[in-house]
């Protein structure tokens, strides 16, 4: 994470500095709130760490002038006892936590961790998507095999009615992206799609976000909110890992279902709203009635047109039109011309079980571009990253084993990755997420 530590103590500013920088953090620190204002204005940073009683300005103050430059900034307040009153006060004004003193590095790191998880979180919550272009929705469904075709013409057949779809297959294999297209072949089209994974909120937030919430409904319920149906009305929702939806959120799906009616958190007054659901998962649903994970019911519900989407084993004839299509994509990233992949790394590729499928390949497609120079990629740019792998995992075993200290892993991984790029070290620290003066630094050990 970038971080920004404000103090008018110097010494926390340093303690808090070189142990946050240990971590791997990416950390400055000040100890004036008006040179922490020139800071955010000149530089994004994931998390600013704040005090709240400074003698130039206090940490409500600071909290409101930063949002004045940068609105969706994370602040965290560090509060001495008997400042908790002024903590809430800030986290009213817009602070995204607080942290009460003494403290232990610890705790510090779990709230700022917990802060950017988050933030994270309710970024990936509610998303408008655009209508694809005929090229991206072919960058990830290409359907070279009968499977696959069977799949989109049962998706593009899906599009023009109204019924619930249900997609199942393996992590990967593109159940987003056919949602999407059974979306856009849609008289919905103009509409929003929007998604939410069940699986990656707790029940109590997933219920808001489907449904809404009203002020006072419970303690962070500030402002009335819509929920992800009322935001779609007219279009389209997809929500993805279905089968790990809480159990107690699921009788309230099934009744906006039947009756097309959402009911906010804390409100008496119903919603009707017109969306098209789509659910997905990547594990059978069957199974997840019979372990009691999910209501049969909901299943039947969501189970009216089922798209098996199936995995990249099943389907390696498509793997060249993926990488032709990857290759495109990457080409500008890369300031590079790519001409395709050998003949030998092709037959390597095929011949893989790809068990994150499109999603993974995608990504071992851009690793082997990054770290190449070659135009056509070889197969050595495919396996060195297998190489590197196991190499990593060795070092860090092998580290546990001798009890080394974390700076000394560190070193000694920033050497592996030197290793890899020939030594390199602009590609070294594009790689590592750092600049080049701060890979100097803690190759020589001075964090």
């Amino acid at each position: 994470m970038k971080l920004l530590v404000v103090d008018d103590d110097a010494g926390i500013v340093d303690w808090l500095s070189e142990e946050l920088g240990r971590l791997g953090h990416d950390v400055e620190g000040v100890t004036e709130p008006a040179r922490a204002l020139e800071r955010v204005a000149q530089r994004a940073f994931d998390v600013v760490v704040s005090d709240v009683e400074m003698p130039e300005l206090r940490g409500i103050d600071l909290v409101r002038a930063i949002h004045a430059e940068r609105p969706a900034q994370l602040v965290v307040l560090i509060t001495a006892f008997g400042s908790i009153e002024l903590a809430m006060q800030c986290v009213r004004a817009g602070a995204a936590d607080f942290l009460a003193k003494p403290f232990t590095l610890e705790a510090l790191v779990a709230v700022l961790e917990r802060t950017v998880r988050e933030r994270r979180m309710r970024r990936e919550v509610i998303r408008a998507i655009s209508p694809l272009s005929a090229d991206e929705t072919r960058s990830e469904l290409v359907a070279a095999s009968a499977a696959m075709r069977r799949a989109l013409e049962l998706a593009a057949r899906a599009a023009a009615s109204s019924s619930t779809v249900l997609l199942t297959g393996e992590s990967g294999v593109g159940k987003t992206a056919i949602a999407r297209l059974v979306h856009d072949k849609s008289a919905r089209r103009a509409r929003r799609f929007v998604q939410l994974n069940c699986a990656a909120l707790p029940s109590g937030l997933v219920e808001a976000e489907l449904f809404g919430v009203r002020r006072g409904a419970f303690t962070d319920a500030r402002e009335d909110r819509d929920g992800l149906f009322a935001h779609a009305d007219g279009g389209t929702v997809l929500l993805d890992e279905v089968a790990d939806m809480a159990l107690d959120v699921q009788p309230k799906l099934l009744v906006t279902l039947e009756t097309g009616v959402v009911r906010p958190i804390g409100s008496k007054d119903e919603r009707r709203v017109d969306v098209r659901l789509i659910a997905a998962t990547n594990q059978p649903p069957e199974l997840a009635v019979r372990e009691r994970r999910m209501r049969q019911d909901l299943y039947h519900r969501l189970n009216v047109i089922r798209i098996e989407i199936p995995p990249l084993r099943e389907r390696p004839e498509e793997i060249p039109l993926l990488i032709d299509d990857g290759l495109k994509r990457l080409a500008p990233r890369a300031g590079r011309p790519l001409h395709g992949v050998s003949d030998e790394a092709m037959r390597w590729l095929r011949a893989q079980a790809w068990p994150g499928n499109v999603r993974e390949l995608a990504n071992v497609l851009e690793r082997a571009v990054m770290l190449s120079d070659h135009d056509v990629l070889v197969l050595d740019d495919f396996t060195s990253g297998q190489t590197q792998a196991r190499a990593e995992t060795e070092l860090l075993e092998r580290a546990a084993l001798a009890n080394l200290p974390l700076e000394e892993v560190e070193r000694r991984y920033i050497e592996l990755v030197l290793e890899r790029v020939g030594g390199n070290k602009a590609k070294a620290a594009r790689i590592l997420g750092v600049d080049r003066t701060t890979l100097y630094r803690r190759r020589l050990g001075d964090s």
